[in-house]
């Protein structure tokens, strides 16, 4: 019972959070999901555990992971949330069900006369605090991902290799992040001709298109592009829909490559990009994408060095 009852609510409020049709009230992707239930999940398991076993802080503090890690799995199996949502939102949920433990645990072992009404008023927080959060709204924000790697070649070879990347193989893919991730690893990028105005087209496994506007360029020296990411030209498979590039919540805006010249025959290649976040949690949401993009964008700078050093 101490499991079975956190481990429901967490479903039932995995499943109405999740009604599209209540977005206006409720969400997913925001604070009162993220972190007002895990702690609602922590404050039940220690609710209905007997009050012998919660004397043990490590109790109040670890037994709240246990429905944590049930509903992952069942989310997972059934295909109500993705392997990288689960990866992000982790890091929150832990914690934040140990801090429903132990708040619930003071409750208790305080022998607390009115410990079901508070935990009743604890428990009901994601449902009340929601609408709140959904009325007051996103907060768009802009963020930058800045990356750089020093190449021994010529300007001339480099420089071909940062505007058309040919086919790269999976194992020279090093994005190890978003590989872990299962997100879509980079496979080639044409582009029809150097210069402002030109169409650059940089193609992701599992259908994932980025469509790159040429808006600024000098030659062997700087190209700033916008790009462009459809979400509804990816497959449904490819990425769950909350973190899904050119989405709701996350997009690419632009990037720029740099190339400086460090000494005879020693240039450092800089990478620039922006992105937005439109979520309740930008704090944190912002923190994975720019780690995120800075995977991306070192596993291109290190096949880009890898090719023009041969």
């Amino acid at each position: 019972m101490g499991l079975s009852i956190p481990l429901a609510f967490g479903l039932l409020m995995r499943y109405l959070f999740g009604i599209d049709s209540w977005n206006s009230f409720l969400s997913v992707m925001s604070i009162s999901f993220l972190f007002l239930v895990p702690f609602a999940i922590g404050v039940l398991t220690i609710l209905f555990s007997p009050l012998a076993t919660i004397r043990k802080i490590t109790y109040r503090i670890f037994m709240p992971w246990l429905p944590i890690i049930g509903l992952l799995t069942l989310t997972l199996a059934f295909s109500m949330e993705g392997f990288a949502c689960w990866i992000m939102a982790l890091p929150l949920f832990l914690p934040m069900a140990s801090l429903g433990g132990l708040t619930m645990g003071y409750f208790r072992l305080k022998k607390h006369r009115n410990e079901k009404t508070y935990a009743s008023l604890l428990v009901l927080l994601p449902l009340l605090i929601s609408p709140v959060e959904q009325l007051i709204g996103s907060i768009p924000g802009r963020y930058e991902a800045y990356t750089y790697i020093d190449i021994r070649s010529n300007r001339n070879h480099i420089w071909e290799n940062v505007t058309r990347v040919k086919p790269i193989k999976p194992e020279q893919d090093k994005g190890w992040l978003t590989s872990s991730l299962g997100f879509p690893r980079p496979i080639r990028a044409e582009l029809n001709y150097n210069g402002v105005g030109a169409y650059r087209k940089a193609v992701f496994s599992k259908g994932l298109v980025f469509h790159e506007e040429v808006k600024s360029y000098l030659d062997q020296r700087s190209m700033h592009f916008s790009i462009k990411a459809n979400p509804y030209d990816i497959p449904s498979t490819t990425m769950d829909k909350h973190v899904v590039i050119g989405g709701d919540y996350f997009d690419v805006l632009d990037g720029t490559y740099v190339l400086q010249q460090l000494s005879p025959g020693t240039y450092r290649l800089h990478l620039y990009s922006h992105f937005k976040m439109t979520t309740t949690f930008n704090f944190y949401a912002s923190w994975w994408a720019g780690w995120i993009m800075k995977d991306i964008q070192n596993n291109i700078l290190q096949i880009i060095k890898e090719r023009a050093e041969r």
